[in-house]
């Protein structure tokens, strides 16, 4: 059984044996009173983010009583075998399929069949095309113009007459990154260049492609005011490259991780422009997910959302609304922005 299996039945039977009591007295009311049976799937598990996150997915699912059998399948980053697992739990007769869906439009198919097969489909953050009502039941998407609006107001409260920033995003044309690039023009006039390749330089929110890309942009611009990333702990092994062209860290905004939190409280003092600011990293994405999938198999009341809004989580120059937060005792591949407790969180990345 791969690792964010276990995570995710070990959070799911944890929270059902503890909290059965106090589930039943305070049931949410998302859970309805029809019993059904839901399955969490990735197209890729195997990296902390989405270990944490189906941890919190099982947790979230713990809550109804209602729900009965909870499954988890990794498609491990093979497209072929996401469709095969979305297709195989459809078959085995699972209510309700919550999907982040990687390979975006090529799962399509699969879900579709699964919705007309009559499970409750409900694909979340990553766009797969299609339609609710005809592909499947509800798509729950992440605001990322939002995050982008938040990262460009912060770049005007510290650079207020402008500046040069370095937008670095996942793979080319990743709709994620373009989402957050349009937020950040919808507050940022042209006194903000962005020095990058249009529309982003791209990573593939890989740590090791991430310094081969930040060395090449330092080495290409002589001021780089601040630099956007949409996944912060994956810049931690990067940024140390500015000591090696002796110029300090400019000010980041990105993501939350501890590792990250953790890499700018050793660092800091060395470097007087690093300041950061972060929005939350979005683990908690699946937990809506979860409940418009419980609700629209066991009878519940839907949420009244269906986008989620990841909050401003760190901000150094402010403290608001809350001060950069290391937890050294901690490992760094947790999200201390995440529901789920950082203990559990420790346990589900396997530190």
């Amino acid at each position: 059984m791969a690792k964010p299996m276990k995570a995710a039945l070990a959070a799911f039977a944890l929270t059902t044996a503890v909290g059965a009591t106090a589930a039943m007295a305070e049931t949410p009311s998302w859970c309805g009173p029809n019993e059904a049976s839901l399955a969490l799937l990735d197209g890729f598990g195997g990296n902390s983010w989405r270990l944490v996150t189906t941890a919190s997915g099982a947790e979230e699912a713990a809550k109804c009583p209602t729900i009965t059998q909870y499954e988890y399948a990794d498609g491990q980053g093979n497209t072929q075998k996401a469709i095969s697992d979305i297709n195989s739990m459809a078959a085995r007769g699972i209510n309700a399929l919550v999907v982040f869906g990687d390979a975006g439009p090529a799962v399509l198919p699969a879900l579709t069949n699964a919705h007309r097969s009559g499970a409750v489909v409900v694909p979340y953050r990553v766009d797969v095309g299609g339609a609710e009502g005809e592909n499947y039941a509800k798509f729950i998407g992440s605001s990322f113009v939002e995050d982008g609006k938040s990262w460009g107001n912060w770049i005007k409260e510290i650079l207020p007459e402008g500046g040069n920033i370095l937008f670095l995003s996942g793979p080319a044309g990743n709709s994620q990154g373009l989402d957050e690039l349009k937020g950040m023009k919808e507050v940022l006039d042209d006194k903000y260049v962005f020095v990058n390749p249009e529309p982003f330089a791209v990573t593939n929110w890989d740590p090791a492609l991430t310094q081969q890309v930040l060395s090449a942009e330092i080495a290409k611009n002589d001021k780089i005011d601040v630099i956007v990333s949409d996944f912060g702990p994956s810049l931690v092994g990067a940024l140390p490259v500015f000591k090696e062209y002796g110029r300090s860290i400019p000010a980041l905004a990105t993501s939350d991780g501890n590792s990250l939190a953790c890499f700018w409280e050793q660092n800091k003092d060395a470097n007087p422009d690093f300041k950061l600011f972060t929005v939350a990293t979005g683990n908690d994405n699946v937990r809506l997910a979860v409940q418009w999938a419980v609700a629209l198999a066991t009878g519940g009341t839907p949420p009244a959302d269906n986008i989620f809004k990841a909050p401003v989580y760190e901000n150094s120059v402010t403290g608001q609304p809350n001060p950069v937060t290391c937890r050294p005792d901690l490992p760094g591949a947790i999200y201390l922005s995440a529901e789920l407790a950082d203990d559990a969180q420790a346990k589900a990345v396997g530190q």
